[in-house]
């Protein structure tokens, strides 16, 4: 770093300390807010402070998306439709779907739901019902809701149409977030304004070394107005596309491609990597290490009073062997809540044998809104003990009469982590063939269903697993019961063989005492 430039710095840093040029965040780009009150410079490394830079890097990126993206159907709606608010809708659909999922697993459940809902009228006609059935499976329950509270509201209120912008479209519709809304905006409509997901923060972190903690609020702006100043005003809506692309597909958590990077010259976590290595290179051969020519290094942007805000913080030093993947720094994670349930399977026999299942409907509110499951206890504090018995006791709600505890019958244990729950659920089998008479219907909203019934219902995937659990365990007992009798069959003619064979032995004996002995 030269002289006047750590001059400057170092007069920067000073005025840090002692309070100068601190009355507003908005004052100096080169600021942010970290911490209420606290302010802190950062240098003109972590942003793009050239135009002919930016350029060449929307440009690269453009060039590689249109080349490379991934077929999805989404994208293929919006390309060819016609209609803006039929494009909007087809866009947002897929960003609330894929919210928290992979793209994979988001396709089926797109092209059933688009097959089943293709407009705005049709999803504000369906029922909530409906809804959750589609959605069962893919999680994150709520977001159906959501879509279909939305679509009923620009139905009814906003004459079918769709908000045109990022502020309107976040405003206005339920569930729709700043990210969103600045897909849809500049998907469907153009609107010249970025986007910043998990993908977008992991590429803009290593093409400007930002090691800050990214869920920290101010940092979050900084990737905001990165956001915006790089977005392409011709091709919006691609090119957001593309930095999310590029974050999926090349700019990977782990394991980045970085050779096929199509903006690796502007990235400055790549450069420090490729400057590490010419270094040892030229150390192992005996000559000076040289300084990259073409971009700064990394160490640069720090103050002489320590470590600028935006990059790696001291007690997370550069690590040579994550190379890349030492940015964005990874947040400490949120330990989940532990909580136990007891649920019952119910079954009875219907025609054919064919079992049927019991189950009853969640709240409206809250976590699974809705969705229809076994009956299901949460276990508060000292109840894991008395377990079976809490069970027997919720239990009389439908049977109507009090369940022998001895008639439960123990399944096992299934775990399911939910986002912000660590659900374990302890299975119990009850055969209702004995209390069916008793059945309160009406107690709550319940219904017996057969198996491929319950797999069309809005059912959750833990319940999933819980069927699959008792199944399971069913099989196990039916073989045991074969097993079973085949050794009380075995026992029961044991002892005719056993006399068959006494008897023999007794005409044996008898023959060799009746047999003319030789003469000798």
């Amino acid at each position: 770093m030269s002289k006047i430039r750590l001059a400057a710095c170092s007069k920067q840093g000073i005025q840090h300390r002692t309070g100068k040029q601190q009355k507003s965040p908005r004052k100096s780009e080169g600021s942010i807010m970290l911490y209420k009150g606290v302010f802190s410079q950062q240098c003109s490394f972590h942003t793009f402070s050239s135009a002919v830079e930016i350029e060449l890097f929307r440009k690269r990126l453009l060039a590689w998306y249109n080349n490379c993206k991934r077929d999805l159907p989404w994208r293929k709606l919006a390309a060819v439709e016609a209609d803006a608010d039929r494009r909007a809708y087809a866009v947002w659909v897929s960003e609330i779907m894929l919210q928290q999922t992979q793209v994979a697993s988001v396709i089926s459940y797109y092209n059933r739901w688009m097959k089943k809902w293709p407009t705005l009228q049709d999803l504000g006609g369906a029922s909530l019902e409906e809804v959750n059935e589609l959605w069962s499976g893919l999680g994150y329950y709520s977001r159906g809701k959501r879509l279909q509270e939305g679509a009923r509201k620009i139905v009814s209120e906003m004459a079918g149409h769709m908000p045109r912008t990022a502020e309107e479209l976040q405003k206005l519709l339920p569930g729709v977030g700043k990210y969103t809304a600045g897909a849809i905006a500049s998907i469907a409509f153009g609107q010249v304004t970025g986007v910043v997901d998990g993908n977008v923060i992991r590429v803009l972190c290593r093409v400007r070394a930002i090691g800050a903690d990214p869920t920290n609020s101010a940092v979050t702006d900084r990737f905001w107005a990165l956001s915006h100043m790089l977005v392409d005003p011709a091709h919006p809506g691609d090119f957001n596309q593309a930095m999310m692309e590029l974050g999926a597909t090349v700019c990977t958590p782990r394991a980045p491609l970085c050779m096929e990077c199509p903006v690796r010259q502007h990235c400055r976590a790549y450069c420090k990597v490729e400057k590490e290595l010419e270094d040892s290179a030229k150390r192992l051969i005996g000559r000076p290490a040289s300084k990259c020519s073409w971009v700064l290094d990394v160490e640069e942007c720090a103050t002489p009073a320590g470590s600028c805000s935006l990059c790696l913080p001291p007690s997370e030093p550069w690590d040579p062997g994550l190379g890349v993947a030492n940015f964005p720094r990874k947040a400490a994670k949120k330990q989940p809540r532990i909580e136990s349930t007891a649920t019952c399977v119910l079954q009875r026999k219907c025609h054919e044998d064919k079992p049927e299942y019991f189950i009853v409907q969640r709240p409206s509110t809250g976590l699974l809104a809705g969705l229809w499951e076994f009956p299901s206890i949460v276990l508060g504090p000292g109840q894991e003990k008395q377990q079976k018995a809490t069970m027997a006791s919720h239990l009389r709600a439908w049977v109507g009469s009090d369940v022998a505890v001895a008639h439960l019958q123990h399944i096992g244990e299934v775990l399911h982590i939910f986002s912000h729950i660590r659900q374990t659920y302890t299975i119990y089998y009850l055969n209702m063939d004995n209390y069916e008479e008793n059945c309160k219907m009406e107690a709550a909203p319940c219904r017996w269903v057969t198996k491929e019934e319950f797999q069309n219902s809005a059912i959750s995937t833990a319940m999933k697993k819980i069927l699959k659990a008792y199944e399971k365990w069913s099989s196990t007992i039916s073989v045991s019961k074969v097993a079973k009798r085949k050794r009380d069959s075995l026992c029961a003619s044991k002892p005719v063989l056993e006399v068959e064979s006494s008897s023999a032995k007794r005409q044996l004996s008898l023959d060799s005492f009746l047999a003319p002995r030789p003469k000798s």
